[in-house]
C-alpha cells in the first residue's frame, strides 16, 4: 500500500529531488504542505523554492484527480510573467509527491522591515505606505486580470528584494479548486487539507466572507492589502486595531494620516464586499486624486481657482461613483474576475438588447456558483449570440452551472 503524501517525513537537507534539486532547509508549512529552500544543480546551483503539495491521503482515483487539478492550476500560475512576482519555474512529481518550483526572492519581508523600523522608534510613514501601495496595486491588477486571487496577502507575503526598490508579492496559493472539491465531498466537515486556514487566508487579514465562507474576489485581496497597510502605519497586529465588541476598525486611534488617505483605507477595509473597491485600478485612481487635491489646495493657489468638489462635503471619488450600481437583490460578493468597465462598453455595442448593468449582475451571480470561469462563459455566450433576449441569456448561462438545484435557484433569482 502506498504511503499518503502527508504521512511522509520532512525531506532531509542534502536530499536530491528529481535528480536536480538539492534540499537545503525547510522554510515552512502551509496549504500546499511543506516549502523548502533548494539549489538547482542544472542552473549553476541557483537558489529556488520547492513547494511540496500534500493533500491528505485518499484513494488512488482521488489522488489522480488532485494531480490533474494541481497541474491545471500550475499552468495558470505559469502564465504570470511580472517582475514583482516570483517566476514559476517547474511542476513535477517525484517519489509520489507533487512539487512546484519557484524563483527564490533574496530579501526581507515587510514584517521584518517593520520590526527594523520599530527598533528605530518609528513605523512606516503615510508617504511611504502610499508609495508602497502605488507600487503593489499594479501587480494585483495584473494578477486579477488573469482571474487569479492571491488570497493570502500580509506583511509576511510581501518582500523587498535586496538592492531593489519595488516590493514583490510572494506565496501565491495553488490548489483552491482542489480545496473546493474537498469541501464539496466532505460529509463530516473534516479538514481535508494540511494547514487549511492558509488556503482561505490569514485570520485578521482576510475579510469575513473569505474566512467564514471561503469566497474570494479581487475585493478580498484589496481588503487584505488595506489591513497590511494599516499594520505598517501603526505597527500593531490587526487584532489590536479592531474593536472586539463592534468588530469595527479603530486603526485611526494609533496613527495620523490625511483624511483623504484615511478614506481610501476605510473603503479598502469595508466589511461588506460591495462597499469596497472592486478593482486595484479604482484604488490607484483615488490615491492619485489625493495627490492632485493636495496640489490644488496648496496656499499658492487662489481659492477662486479651486474646483467645487474640493469644498463639497458630498464629493465622492470617481471610482466609488463608477462602482455604486447595486441591483435589487444583487449579491454583495463581487465577481472573482476583474470587472472591467471598458468591456461593458464593448458589450453594449454588440448586445443592444442587453443592458450593461444586467450583464454585470448576471456575471456576479454566475461567479458565485462557478468562480473565475464566469467571465469566460459570459464572453463566449455574448460572442456567439449577437442578438439575444434577457431570458435566453439567463437560460444559456444557467446551463453552465453543474448542480441542477443551484442552476434552478440561479434562474429563479434572475427571472424574478
Amino acid at each position: 500500500m502506498s504511503q499518503s503524501p502527508m504521512t511522509r517525513p520532512e525531506i532531509a537537507a542534502g536530499t536530491l529531488i528529481d535528480n536536480r534539486y538539492i534540499i537545503q532547509k525547510l522554510l515552512g508549512q502551509g496549504g500546499l504542505g511543506r516549502t523548502y529552500l533548494a539549489f538547482d544543480t542544472r542552473r549553476f546551483n541557483e537558489a529556488c523554492v520547492l513547494k511540496e503539495f500534500a493533500p491528505i491521503g485518499t484513494g488512488e482515483s482521488g489522488l489522480e484527480q488532485y494531480r490533474n487539478l494541481f497541474k491545471r492550476e500550475a499552468k495558470i500560475l505559469h502564465q504570470l510573467q511580472h517582475p514583482q512576482i516570483p517566476k514559476f519555474l517547474a511542476c513535477f512529481e517525484g517519489d509520489g509527491r507533487l512539487f512546484l518550483v519557484q524563483e527564490y526572492v533574496d530579501g526581507k519581508t515587510y514584517s521584518r522591515l517593520l520590526g527594523e523600523l520599530q527598533r528605530q522608534g518609528r513605523n512606516f510613514s503615510e508617504e511611504e505606505v502610499i508609495e508602497w501601495l502605488k507600487n503593489l496595486l499594479p501587480v494585483l491588477e495584473y494578477v486579477h486580470q488573469h482571474n487569479i486571487i492571491h488570497r493570502d496577502i500580509s506583511p509576511d507575503n510581501i518582500m523587498l528584494p535586496d538592492g531593489k526598490d519595488l516590493p514583490v508579492l510572494i506565496d501565491f496559493g495553488v490548489g483552491k479548486q482542489i480545496a473546493d472539491i474537498n469541501e464539496g465531498r466532505s460529509s463530516n466537515n473534516q479538514v481535508t487539507f494540511v494547514g487549511k486556514m492558509s488556503l482561505v487566508g490569514k485570520v485578521g487579514y482576510a475579510p469575513r466572507e473569505q474566512i467564514s465562507l471561503g469566497l474570494c474576489s479581487p475585493s478580498s485581496d484589496l481588503y487584505a492589502l488595506g489591513v497590511t497597510a494599516i499594520v505598517l502605519l501603526t505597527g500593531r497586529d490587526p487584532s489590536l486595531l479592531i474593536d472586539q465588541y463592534s468588530l469595527e476598525w479603530n486603526w485611526r486611534y494609533y496613527t495620523y494620516v490625511t483624511d483623504g488617505f484615511a478614506q481610501v483605507l476605510d473603503q479598502m477595509l469595508a466589511d461588506r464586499p460591495n462597499k469596497r473597491y472592486q478593482t486595484a485600478r479604482e484604488v490607484l485612481i483615488d490615491l492619485e486624486q489625493i495627490g492632485e487635491l493636495e496640489v490644488v489646495m496648496s496656499p499658492v493657489i487662489m481659492l477662486d481657482d479651486l474646483p467645487p468638489t474640493v469644498f463639497n462635503p458630498e464629493f465622492q471619488p470617481m471610482s466609488a461613483i463608477s462602482s455604486s450600481y447595486n441591483q435589487p437583490g444583487e449579491t454583495i460578493f463581487s465577481s472573482p474576475t476583474s470587472p472591467a468597465i471598458p468591456q461593458i462598453g464593448r458589450i453594449k455595442e454588440q448586445q443592444p438588447s442587453l443592458q450593461p448593468a444586467f450583464i454585470k449582475h448576471c456575471h456576479q451571480e454566475l461567479a458565485y456558483h462557478i468562480g473565475p470561469m464566469a467571465n469566460l462563459v459570459i464572453e463566449e455566450i455574448l460572442d456567439q449570440n449577437s442578438y439575444i433576449s434577457p431570458d435566453q441569456f439567463i437560460e444559456l448561462i444557467a446551463r453552465e452551472i453543474p448542480d441542477f438545484q443551484a442552476a434552478f435557484e440561479f434562474k429563479k433569482s434572475l427571472f424574478s
